[in-house]
């Protein structure tokens, strides 16, 4: 006696989609125009404390706070875990839209950023010595991305996408940064 023969189905999830057409347009416009500069605007607000609102365009505010060990309430990620997140969000649009372009349906993007930093100026209030580099001096990302194209298509992906991140550019290099009373 015979068994049958037993169907195994897998269903593959997708990350939700970016408008395809939409994204060939939006690089149509880019190149019909490739000296097109936008200026793009936030406004920070002081709660009290360390704790920060900063608005932008009609959307709720990002909350920014600093931990207990550097004085605040902890009920945000601080300015400088802002900056990487910020960095990881931009290189995953870049690797997702790049993903688009090519034709890769991707069922994974992850990444794991960290940044070396000395924060012993406090702001300007602690070890002032003007040899000590300010700010990160190291940023490592890796990028877990999977899909349906192979290993080094998806990983020409993440290179390429690299390339054009305006957040990793704008810390690759030295940006006009004018700060001043109101």
């Amino acid at each position: 006696m015979s068994t049958p023969a037993e169907t195994v189905s897998t269903t593959i999830s997708y990350l939700r989609p970016i408008d395809a057409e939409g994204l060939t347009a939006l690089g149509k416009k880019g190149k019909s125009n490739p000296d097109a500069t936008v200026t793009l605007k936030a406004k920070t607000v002081c709660e009290g404390q360390f704790r920060m609102q900063t608005y932008v365009r009609d959307l709720a505010p990002l909350l920014i706070d600093e931990p207990p060990h550097l004085l605040g309430e902890n009920n945000a990620p601080n300015p400088s875990e802002a900056l990487l997140a910020t960095l990881g969000a931009c290189l995953a649009v870049g690797v997702h839209a790049n993903a688009t372009a090519r034709g890769v349906k991707l069922t994974k993007l992850e990444l794991q950023l960290e940044g070396d930093i000395n924060v012993t100026a406090v702001w300007g209030t602690g070890d002032l010595n003007p040899e000590k580099p300010l700010g990160f001096t190291d940023v490592r990302v890796k990028i877990n991305a999977e899909g349906d194209a192979p290993e080094e298509v998806i990983d020409d992906v993440i290179t390429h996408s690299n390339v054009w991140s305006p957040v990793a550019n704008t810390l690759r290099r030295n940006v006009n940064l004018v700060v001043e009373p109101a």
